[in-house]
């Protein structure tokens, strides 16, 4: 969520800076709700008693009404409500969320409360049920194809913005006005800040089932530019996925929800059948749904049927989050979904609402998120050309689909633009002739990225600035120096590198990197899809045993760690590499490499008869195949962070040296696998799950056998043993498993004073089983094999497997993660060992 928090940050810091901004006249603003649906009632009375004062609300319940100072309270009504007289309590924003009763429901909904609850023989449960078996009648996709028009516009805001007000921010930014709206949700007034559009073509087959996006248009505005586009859109599309209520889950902000029409939903969800009511002329049930644990991953709404139909045709949906919901941020969601019914009677969807209200800071105004999708010329003719299928990525980008005018948009724009919405483009460019945004947005700039531009179309960037100082035992206090040369001097050619020194071993190190790319790049050569051949060239620190997933090794955040390890060689690498990826996310590397382990004053290199080497050459070819369908990620200028980890990912590498291959002292034959995928439990939370194998086919030096990865940081690391030694264990052998279950609040939330600190569940267990062959192990059977570093305390795995458990809070605060761990082998060494201790992680989530 890295891009997303770019962005979510620079809307915290324009609401921070909003905050202040007040009303000189008393004005009261809000919607008028149905109590039950929680949707807005159309042309709503308000008056004001003993006064003329009125007003009448808009088709979407939402009311503004200016009223004299010293009112006490006024009065909301609708035909077929009961009227409600809200007291007026003056606050900033006098912003107003009114629910009114249904006089023809109230009387059954208190006599359900006085009752007893029962799913048996419940004739709203048995209509649940009917529509969950009634979902293959209407679906579309059980035609040979299936394709639509689909076009989704996001817009990003802060709410409780007064345009009206004479505070200094309106003086400095009087433009502001020409880009506030309403919300959809509270009624409050919205600045927008951001907008993107895409326009696209979705077409599926039946058989086999393949679907394909055909992406003809998508653009950003807004003052989000700072931020990769690509990067956020990847974020959008995961935590703002499409509602598809016949899912037994719903994936929604990274979490799980329990869909009304799931399996389980009668054990979850009250059900009632409340009314009869039009929709688009269409007599529909109503089958109205509400979490029996308000806490809980649920929804309370509305699905509307039609009436008397033996396929169970949904109309419409509607449903919002309970204001209870365990789920960070978020003070209002709702979601609205419409549908057609096509020539053959399937579901066709015509529109998707999803409206958020977030608080990312307690006193600051939410910020706004709508996500509005629009769909048109549904059909069920095979496609002009079925190539289109033989793509192998889901999404298909057409050329210059991110360059389209606005004629273009015009035409495509399914879903009617915001008169605040126009013109978003403008808003960085005003907002940046004033100083203290323009520099705050580089800062957010090189926090997100890691890296300084060195010039508007900058051709080299510094960094990464989070390695510049560092600390470690061998090297003491570590400066590094570095950069790397952007799409702005070559599109093919491009070159990083960086210069290191110790304080300690007073060593320079370096690093060297030329790389050529096959595509053409927008910005630096990591960008997704990799299809480059690479020449490296490198002299620095190998920290066995301490080798991190999405850090670099001299992070300084990993400067402070439990315990001091000085079990590092000097290597020099000269690599060539070969990597391609493909759209399907399944991507081969090949390399060549010479390797050159010096050793270090704690890392000697002794054999078995004594016999002192101050270093070893090697010469290995390596593939790696890696696949990972369905993958989303943030791709950083280094590194990329996964975003749908629920995406299964398979790798497969092997190194290959022969003895004596241009001068390679020993032989190399080593095979590794790893498997990491996130499954869901529904409401009970998520599995994370890590598991791994290896062998090593020949006799090796220990650096270059199976050592696992040991956290010696305070910091919580995927993948790594939080209480293990730097090479306590080597083998030539092992598997391994890292379980992370995150029951997100499912035994707090019925604990009530648990249930309102927010606070989830973390368990750990990870271990290690593996064996140490006697090929590879140093003795006079294998004279010429290295002997272990004295400081090492190399343990045999005779004992069974090394095991970790871990309990843990999470979601303290909203943005920290603490975790104890406990050693549950391997406990009585000859050598210091932690038995337990914390662990901590900023962890920012839904």
């Amino acid at each position: 969520m890295q891009k997303l928090k770019a962005l979510l940050a620079l809307c915290g810091i324009l609401a921070c800076a909003f905050c202040a901004t007040g009303a000189e006249v008393l004005h009261i603003r809000g919607i008028v709700r149905d109590s039950v649906s929680a949707q807005g009632l159309p042309y709503a009375s308000i008056s004001v008693a003993g006064s003329h004062k009125g007003a009448v609300a808009d088709s979407r319940g939402i009311f503004e009404l200016a009223i004299p100072v010293g009112t006490r309270s006024f009065f909301a009504f609708s035909q077929g409500y009961r009227k409600k007289e809200i007291p007026i309590v003056a606050t900033s924003h006098n912003l107003y969320d009114i629910y009114l009763a249904p006089e023809a429901t109230e009387l059954k909904e208190l006599v359900v409360k006085k009752g007893k609850y029962s799913k048996k023989n419940n004739p709203a449960v048995d209509f649940a049920r009917r529509l969950r078996k009634g979902a293959s009648l209407t679906d579309p996709r059980r035609n040979s194809y299936y394709s639509y028009d689909r076009y989704e516009r996001t817009s990003f805001g802060i709410c409780n913005f007064n345009p009206d007000s004479a505070s200094a921010i309106m003086k400095r930014f009087p433009f502001l006005k020409e880009h506030v709206d309403t919300s959809e949700i509270s009624g409050a007034p919205v600045l927008n800040l951001s907008v993107k559009e895409k326009s696209s073509q979705v077409l599926f087959r039946n058989t086999p089932k393949t679907e394909k996006e055909l992406v003809d248009g998508f653009r950003s505005r807004g003052v989000d530019e700072f931020v990769e586009s690509a990067n956020v859109q990847a974020v959008l599309d995961d935590i703002l996925r499409e509602v598809d209520m016949y899912d037994s889950d719903i994936a929604l902000l990274r979490n799980s929800f329990v869909s009304p029409l799931s399996s389980i939903a009668p054990d979850f969800y009250r059900f009632y059948l409340v009314d009869t009511v039009a929709v688009d002329d269409h007599p529909c049930v109503v089958l109205a749904f509400y979490p029996r644990n308000k806490a809980s991953n649920g929804f309370s709404g509305h699905v509307y049927v039609d009436s008397g139909d033996s396929t169970m045709f949904i109309r419409k949906v509607d449903m919002h989050t309970a204001a209870d919901i365990n789920l960070n941020f978020i003070r209002n969601l709702t979601i609205t979904q419409n549908f057609g019914r096509g020539p053959d009677g399937s579901r066709w969807k015509l529109s998707d609402d999803l409206v958020i209200e977030a608080v990312l800071l307690p006193g600051t105004p939410p910020v706004y998120i709508s996500r509005k999708i629009g769909y048109r010329n549904h059909s069920y003719m095979q496609p002009d050309s079925l190539d289109v299928f033989d793509n192998l990525g889901t999404t298909i980008m057409e050329e210059g689909a991110d360059k389209r005018g606005d004629i273009f948009w015009e035409s495509a724009r399914l879903r009617p633009e915001k008169s605040g919405e126009g013109n978003i483009g403008s808003l960085t460019s005003r907002f940046r002739k004033v100083p203290l945004y323009y520099w705050g947005e580089k800062v957010l700039r090189i926090l997100f990225t890691g890296y300084v531009p060195t010039s508007k179309d900058s051709k080299f960037d510094y960094g990464p600035v989070n390695t510049t100082i560092s600390y470690n035992g061998l090297e003491g206090i570590r400066l590094r120096a570095g950069g790397m040369t952007t799409a702005n001097l070559s599109r093919h050619w491009f070159a990083r590198g960086y210069i290191a020194r110790g304080f300690r071993d007073h060593r320079w190190k370096y690093s060297a990197e030329l790389e050529y790319s096959f595509n053409e790049k927008k910005y630096h050569s990591r960008e997704f899809p990799v299809h480059s051949l690479r020449l490296t060239h490198k002299y620095d620190l190998d920290h066995l045993g301490s080798h991190y997933l999405f850090t670099n090794a001299d992070n300084f955040v990993l400067s402070l760690s439990r315990m001091s390890n000085r079990k590092d060689t000097y290597r020099r690498l000269t690599m060539l590499e070969y990597t391609l990826e493909l759209a399907n996310n399944f991507s081969v590397t090949a390399s060549l490499e010479n390797i050159r382990q010096q050793e270090s004053p704690y890392v000697r290199f002794i054999d078995w008869n004594g016999r002192g080497f101050g270093h070893y050459t090697e010469n290995v070819v390596g593939v790696k195949l890696r696949y990972a369908p369905g993958e989303k990620f943030v791709q950083t200028k280094s590194y990329r962070i996964p975003v749908n980890e629920d995406s299964p990912t398979f790798t497969l590498s092997h190194r290959f040296a022969p003895k004596g291959f241009l001068g390679s002292r020993f032989a190399i034959n080593k095979t590794e696998f790893d498997f990491s995928k996130r499954f869901w439990l529904s409401v009970f939370g998520s599995v994370d799950v890590a598991v791994g194998a290896g062998h090593v086919w020949s006799s090796s030096p220990f650096p270059e056998l199976l050592i696992p990865n040991a956290n010696l940081s305070y910091t919580i690391q995927p993948q790594s043993f939080a209480l293990m030694n730097a090479m306590e264990f080597v083998n030539s052998t092992y598997v391994s498993w890292d379980l992370v279950y995150r029951a997100r609040g499912a035994l707090f939330n019925l604990i009530p004073g648990l249930k309102k600190l927010g606070l989830r569940e973390v368990i750990g267990f990870r271990g290690i089983y593996g064996h140490l062959s006697k090929r590879n192990t140093p003795g006079e059977a294998y004279p010429d094999l290295y002997r272990f570093p004295d400081e090492a305390g190399v343990c045999s795995m005779s004992r069974g497997p090394y095991m970790e458990i871990s309990a843990g809070l999470d979601n303290i605060l909203r943005f920290l993660r603490v975790d104890y761990v406990w050693r549950l082998s391997y406990l009585d060494v000859p050598y210091k060992i932690d038995r337990s201790g914390l662990r901590v992680a900023l962890h920012f989530t839904f």
